[in-house]
């Protein structure tokens, strides 16, 4: 239920912020489909991510490109000039350490100053780099997604910035492979520091003006969300065309260098991507923040953004759930996070309703105005912006419309339409999987993003598109009746509030649909009333919470429009989604069709019947 105030929000102006305004033409398709696109064309891009580095370095040379929290707390700064000199230095000592495409850097540690200048030199001298999950290396038990990916791209030089916690998942699975370390190295060879000291020869610049826009510039790994990762290959042309793609869309970027505060890692495409190269090609700055959206760690962002007021702001649904209470707490903190905010951007997955809500409710009440918020929708084989939505919303979801230069098709798919792209940005494919790159596009060329989209208006274009559900998830109950996985799993999440952390849909082949459910187990301990740790089977049997639960399932199926949105019965699940059974992304999503697989029994357990099923 929306805040009692909802109306008078709703009402209060728009913090002004200049973003395109899209002009749509549509095409029609003899099979059905449609063409969408804006009639305005792409700008010229840079041929090299380099360009910017060396622009904005002779422009604005004391500018902050890139601040961490080092050892002792304080920020590390490290300005475009200094990034050019050091990226120079580290590009000499990626050619002499033979580093190539057949055996690109590997950088397994998470975000830091030291990432940054790695992976700003491989692709000023066009060697590729891949940034790995460090969770493959520091969370998993037998590393087998850290082998895959090892296997997949074989890499000749492998860098983690604390030797010591990261020996044994190398020496696992690389042992003889070349090391650098920021901090523990066993020589002085694997010291980055003294890589620091070389001195660039004319190889370095030979390097980088041989670098074309079809020159690969990184790996970046899929989130395996339906099936085992591959290596996406990302040229400078995809992350050039995106980065302008992007300024086009929030066009005050020109006015308004972006000012960042962001934790999102650099294996993942909106991190690494998005953000990593939004500062350089605008010449702005990105606080790389330590914090996370867990209970641990949540703190660190709270004080980072005590100290930083960004103009544009990310995170997850789940980082903002984390961020709320301390924004309702904290009266200083809400002052300096709207001070200077233009929009609030999320992605990864659904928002639900009352976090939007509650945003806008703390936006209006700090400032007297409503913050843009705003999504997109993307893949880490587009680079990752594809299409955006920048216009003011009641609603979350909304994923807009294409950027310039990107072709949507929607291609009329068991009653939805399925998105496939077109554009610059797109991947050629997948490292050394060429029958995966040949499935991964259509008879004309489009990538076949995997996503089903709906009109937001279905008499106005340009209203923009919504989410449809994954196309590879959706499944037919037995009476032949399609069930759209990803809205049906978003609708429950949205119900059922902050005590559904997860869940998965079940009933392929089924004659209804059912769900297993991973709850947040402190907050049900909260409706049984106990207190300090609690077994998770005893909280999930106690008579308060499978009453609250059955209240909220009979409530959600009094919405219900047919068999396909009903959820008939649920089981509360525990443990929680893992790592190494690929249940979950290393975004933090969960991979539907691997907790169905290996929890079999328990889905098993919903259609047979139990005390611990909780049935409408």
């Amino acid at each position: 239920m929306r805040h009692a105030a909802w109306e008078t929000i709703n009402q209060a102006p728009v913090r002004p912020v200049r973003c395109a305004e899209p002009k749509i033409k549509v095409r029609h398709g003899p099979d059905g489909s449609l063409y969408v696109e804006q009639e305005d064309r792409l700008p010229a891009y840079p041929e090299r991510i380099s360009d910017m580095l060396e622009h904005w370095a002779r422009h604005t040379p004391d500018r902050i490109l890139f601040a961490d929290r080092g050892s002792d707390g304080n920020w590390r700064r490290l300005s475009y000039a200094q990034a050019l000199e050091k990226t120079r230095r580290l590009g000499q000592f990626l050619i002499d350490s033979g580093v190539s495409p057949d055996a690109p850097l590997a950088i397994l540690s998470g975000n830091d100053l030291e990432h940054a200048l790695l992976a700003l030199a491989a692709v000023y001298v066009g060697l590729p780099y891949a940034a790995i999950s460090p969770a493959y290396s520091l969370v998993s038990e037998d590393y087998s997604r850290l082998r895959e990916t090892f296997e997949t791209i074989r890499p000749g030089l492998v860098f983690a910035n604390d030797a010591q916690r990261f020996a044994p998942a190398i020496e696992a699975v690389a042992g003889g492979v070349k090391r650098l370390h920021a901090r523990g190295a066993q020589s002085v060879g694997e010291d980055f520091s003294h890589a620091l000291t070389s001195e660039p020869t004319a190889a370095v610049d030979k390097a980088r003006l041989a670098v074309t826009g079809d020159t690969i510039a990184k790996f970046l790994f899929t989130s395996g969300s339906t099936g085992s990762p591959k290596a996406v290959i990302n040229t400078n042309r995809m992350i050039c065309s995106n980065q302008i793609m992007t300024r086009e869309t929030f066009a005050y970027f020109r006015d308004e260098p972006p000012l960042l505060l962001d934790w999102a890692p650099w294996h993942h495409t909106a991190g690494g991507n998005k953000l990593f190269y939004m500062p350089l090609f605008n010449g702005g700055t990105l606080y790389i923040d330590d914090g996370r959206p867990t209970p641990a760690e949540i703190g660190k962002t709270v004080r980072n953004l005590k100290e930083i007021a960004p103009n544009w702001y990310f995170n997850v649904p789940k980082g903002y759930e984390a961020l709320i209470p301390h924004l309702e707490a904290d009266a200083s903190l809400r002052e300096n996070f709207f001070r200077h905010l233009k929009m609030l951007w999320y992605a990864g997955a659904g928002m639900a309703q009352h976090t939007w809500d509650t945003l806008e409710r703390l936006a209006v009440e700090t400032t007297g105005e409503r913050i843009l918020i705003a999504t997109g929708l993307g893949a880490t084989e587009t680079a990752p912006v594809a299409l955006m939505c920048t216009w003011p919303q009641e609603r979350a979801g909304n994923v807009g419309l294409p950027c310039k230069g990107v072709s949507l098709k929607l291609v009329p798919f068991e009653g939805k339409f399925d998105a496939r792209l077109k554009g610059p940005n797109i991947t050629p494919g997948y490292w050394r999987a060429p029958q995966a790159t040949a499935e991964a596009f259509d008879e004309e060329g489009y990538y076949r993003l995997g996503d089903a989209l709906r009109f937001a208006d279905p008499d106005n274009v340009a209203a923009g598109f919504f989410f449809d559900g994954r196309t590879a998830e959706n499944f037919k109950l037995d009476t032949g009746t399609w069930v759209n996985t990803g809205a049906l799993r978003t609708a429950f999440i949205n119900h059922f509030g902050v005590a559904v952390r997860e869940v998965a849909i079940a009933g392929a082949d089924r004659p209804y649909v059912a769900a297993l459910v991973f709850p947040d187990v402190e907050r049900l301990s909260r409706i049984a009333g106990i207190s300090g740790h609690a077994d998770a089977a005893a909280v999930f049997a106690h008579p308060a919470v499978r009453a609250h639960l059955r209240a909220k399932l009979q409530s959600l199926a009094a919405e219900s429009t047919g068999s396909s949105t009903l959820v008939r019965r649920m089981i509360l699940v525990d443990p929680p989604p893992s790592l190494d059974r690929g249940e979950m992304t290393d975004k933090g999503s969960i991979n539907q069709r691997a907790v169905l697989r290996n929890r079999a029994e328990w889905v098993e357990e919903l259609y047979t019947g139990s005390p611990r099923v909780i049935e409408i």
